[in-house]
């Protein structure tokens, strides 16, 4: 019987999907999770390559190119809790989700998410830079927002589900919840693998930006989620090393946001931005 559930909503990801899903068996016996993959308008090989990766593993097909649509019928399709919401580009072990698991079995905690690990190796010096000062940010470092993974409860779930729907849906769920609800488990790690260079960062960005707003114009985003002008002033003071990398972030930070205006105006929150130097 499966200890917890696995909702992966998957657009045109053949080149993640596969190596990922294999990720996700290691370190838990075939039973332990229901995994559950919704191709949504997917043009590439993304079901037939998750099929092969781990036939035990349901993959579902649907026309619409809709990560929230994904989402709802992942979740139409299994009444297994906990539920892991994990992004098909994540790299995840089963030990980790196992490890997510616990504090929400032992402890009833709501809602759980990895450790981030950003490998910026192949990255630009500029990319590499804004992530020295992202990841350092007091609300990146507790929230449960872009790692591309959150284990919700049964009650966690209900909770989500009664939010409209957003762009930045990661941060929704994140925003649900109080600090003593919710947990970061350093000893899981999740592999984000980050866009590689300045242009392709700056899309991302872009997209991120969009949702922010919209979660903020529906009411969701909490005010400590924000970046403040004294939160910075406080890295730039108290870790010395980042003040030379925050002109870098500002800038990427303003392209952004300026970058997101049109969507914003037009009430588009639908089209998804995405860096594909990331998936290569």
């Amino acid at each position: 019987m499966a200890v917890a559930s696995v909702i992966i909503p998957a657009h045109n990801e053949a080149a993640t999907i596969g190596r990922n899903l294999l990720a996700l068996r290691q370190g838990t016996h075939e039973s332990d999770l229901d995994v559950v993959v919704v191709c949504n308008g997917c043009t590439d090989r993304t079901a037939e390559v998750a099929r092969r990766a781990d036939p035990l593993a349901r993959v579902i097909e649907i026309q619409q190119p809709s990560k929230a649509e994904a989402v709802r019928v992942g979740n139409t399709a299994t009444d297994v809790f906990p539920r892991v919401h994990l992004d098909a580009d994540i790299e995840l072990s089963g030990a980790a989700v196992m490890q997510l698991l616990e504090p929400i079995t032992r402890d009833n905690v709501l809602a759980t998410a990895p450790r981030r690990d950003v490998p910026k190796a192949s990255c630009s010096r500029w990319v590499r830079w804004y992530y020295d000062v992202w990841e350092a940010l007091p609300q990146v470092e507790s929230g449960l927002f872009g790692r591309g993974v959150v284990v919700l409860s049964e009650q966690a779930q209900a909770r989500v589900a009664a939010l409209p729907r957003m762009m930045s849906d990661d941060l929704g769920m994140s925003d649900s919840f109080s600090g003593d609800e919710r947990r970061v488990v350093p000893g899981a790690v999740a592999v984000i693998h980050p866009p590689r260079t300045l242009r392709d960062l700056v899309r991302r960005r872009i997209r991120i930006a969009t949702g922010n707003t919209q979660a903020a114009q529906l009411g969701v985003r909490r005010p400590a989620s924000r970046t403040s002008t004294r939160t910075l002033l406080g890295l730039a003071v108290g870790r010395p090393r980042l003040a030379l990398r925050l002109p870098v972030f500002l800038g990427v930070h303003v392209a952004a946001r300026l970058g997101a205006r049109q969507a914003v105006r037009s009430g588009d929150f639908t089209t998804w931005q995405r860096d594909e130097s990331s998936r290569s």
